[in-house]
């Protein structure tokens, strides 16, 4: 089993980092950047195999328009080498068979946003994640993709990049329909494996949405890959958002109920189901990973 870190944005928060809407995470790579590697290095010493770069908020949604245009490239890149030297540092620390690093190729249009995906202005945007976010990382992870033609666009971007490629679905959770999973975008999520099976990904993961919706998005991925792709899931926990949410609109709650051991629970559910690769999304702080870590079902 590979254990995947938790909520970057929430843990610097917990730490003390500047934080606030709408920079969100990346006030910290803004401002005070060595928040940003104590949260790798915390996440790495609760347990984590990988951890994700801090790039979730380099897009003009959560910077703006000048900023991306003016340091995206060189944010991206301190997002980069930040989680390289924790990684780098951990291996030389406490060595577990090495800490890899996903490049976190974002929504760039805003999470949970599928109609706002301009698939003109995407192609550039792609570009600058994978110049200046991907030479650092081991992994290119396409994160919180919520309707097909955003994966479409990273697939078509990172494809040939010669680094593991890993496709993160969010699903929808304010009304799901049991046994027949869904995009956000309420495409169906056959759409999307039937992508990923033509470009061949090494992973299909499914993050960012209730814990209790991931089980039907592991089984229909095991059924149709039969093994031959890896599926992970890395749930958030928020409540149920509803259709109109607007991300970035303010900090979303997180479910008091979620404790690491109930979490737990989902994640051995979702191991029994053909996942390999499980972590955490927003609110999944480190009491979780650590636990996730020491279970039969997802330990060492």
């Amino acid at each position: 089993m590979i254990i995947l870190d938790g909520g970057i944005g929430r843990q610097l928060q917990r730490i003390g980092a500047p934080f606030r809407q709408p920079e969100w995470s990346a006030l910290s790579l803004m401002e005070a950047p060595e928040f940003v590697a104590r949260a790798h290095t915390d996440f790495i010493e609760a347990g984590a195999d990988v951890i994700t770069t801090n790039s979730y908020a380099v897009v003009p949604f959560h910077i703006g328009e000048e900023s991306f245009r003016t340091r995206g490239a060189e944010l991206l890149d301190l997002a980069g080498r930040l989680a390289r030297d924790a990684a780098r540092n951990a291996a030389r620390d406490a060595p577990r068979n090495g800490v890899q690093v996903a490049a976190g190729v974002p929504p760039l249009f805003g999470s949970y946003a599928p109609g706002k995906f301009d698939t003109e202005r995407a192609p550039a945007m792609l570009a600058l994640f994978r110049k200046h976010l991907l030479p650092h990382a081991d992994i290119a992870l396409a994160e919180t993709l919520s309707c097909v033609a955003e994966a479409e666009a990273f697939l078509n971007a990172f494809s040939d990049c010669g680094k593991a490629i890993w496709l993160s679905l969010t699903l929808e959770d304010n009304t799901p329909e049991p046994g027949n999973p869904k995009l956000r975008s309420g495409e169906g999520l056959v759409e999307a494996l039937t992508l990923a099976r033509d470009h061949s990904v090494d992973a299909v993961l499914f993050n960012c949405s209730q814990p209790e919706v991931m089980a039907d998005g592991v089984t229909r991925a095991h059924g149709d890959f039969g093994g031959g792709i890896a599926i992970g899931v890395y749930a958030n926990a928020f409540p149920p958002m509803p259709g109109d949410h607007e991300a970035n609109t303010g900090l979303s709650p997180v479910r008091a109920d979620l404790t690491p051991e109930r979490y737990r629970e989902f994640a051995d559910q979702w191991a029994a189901d053909g996942a390999t690769i499980i972590g955490g999304c927003c609110g999944i702080g480190l009491e979780h990973i650590r636990e996730l870590r020491k279970t039969t079902a997802c330990g060492a």
